[in-house]
């Protein structure tokens, strides 16, 4: 298998597969491929099937297969980048909701939840996450640019509400609130920030979705009340 990421900031990921080989992702994310390519779409079990809607994905999975050598692209569906992460046994990774756009190899998928309550009814991170282990690669798709760090342990980032893209499984995901009435009335950073503690490795995206639609909003013309 070999991928290249081409598109700047509206980017497709385009994999080159060899005779045998598959590649797996949501149903509907495929952009274009060869004629050499098969589609297998499948729930993968009702509990997997079901751990996606409340993740609020495609409950179905395709497998593309290639019975000779050939090509298949997945576009990203928001302006921004896609990264491609390496998993290996043990070291597994955390991530955001909508975030998955495919994965190569022997890799597994499972709802994530996290063990603070309060991180996903106030956070805005998402209760619920995906949780990917095995041995192999996942692609993401980040709103904006991706930026990433290495957090060592005993040290912690703190993260404005929706920017935190993916994590590795060793780091430790936080909701604090914001401390001081006069920093939560004007600051303009709301009641929470999340903290993510390491050790581990951290993806930020640099122009969430909810952010940017909510931004938009304030320019769009409303109805009149009259």
């Amino acid at each position: 298998m070999r991928y290249q990421i081409a598109g700047d900031n509206l980017p497709v990921l385009k994999v080159l597969l060899d005779a045998g080989e598959n590649i797996q992702c949501e149903a509907g994310a495929m952009s274009w491929m060869d004629n050499e390519i098969e589609m297998q779409t499948s729930a993968g079990g009702l509990g997997k099937m079901f751990g996606r809607m409340l993740t609020r994905e495609n409950a179905f999975l395709n497998t593309y297969i290639a019975n000779r050598p050939g090509e298949i692209a997945f576009s990203s569906k928001f302006p921004g980048s896609i990264r491609a992460v390496e998993i290996h046994p043990g070291d597994g990774l955390i991530v955001q909701k909508g975030s998955f756009l495919a994965s190569f190899g022997d890799i597994r998928s499972e709802v994530y939840i996290q063990k603070r309550l309060s991180g996903g009814l106030f956070g805005g991170e998402g209760f619920l996450m995906r949780r990917f282990t095995g041995n192999g690669l996942v692609f993401l798709e980040i709103d904006g640019s991706a930026h990433e760090y290495d957090v060592p342990a005993n040290d912690c980032k703190i993260v404005d509400t929706g920017y935190v893209a993916a994590m590795s499984e060793s780091c430790r995901m936080e909701i604090k609130t914001i401390q001081g009435i006069g920093n939560v009335l004007f600051g303009g950073e709301g009641l929470f920030n999340t903290v993510v503690y390491g050790p581990g490795h951290l993806i930020l995206q640099s122009m969430p979705i909810a952010s940017t639609a909510m931004t938009l909003y304030q320019y769009m013309p409303h109805p009149s009340n009259n």
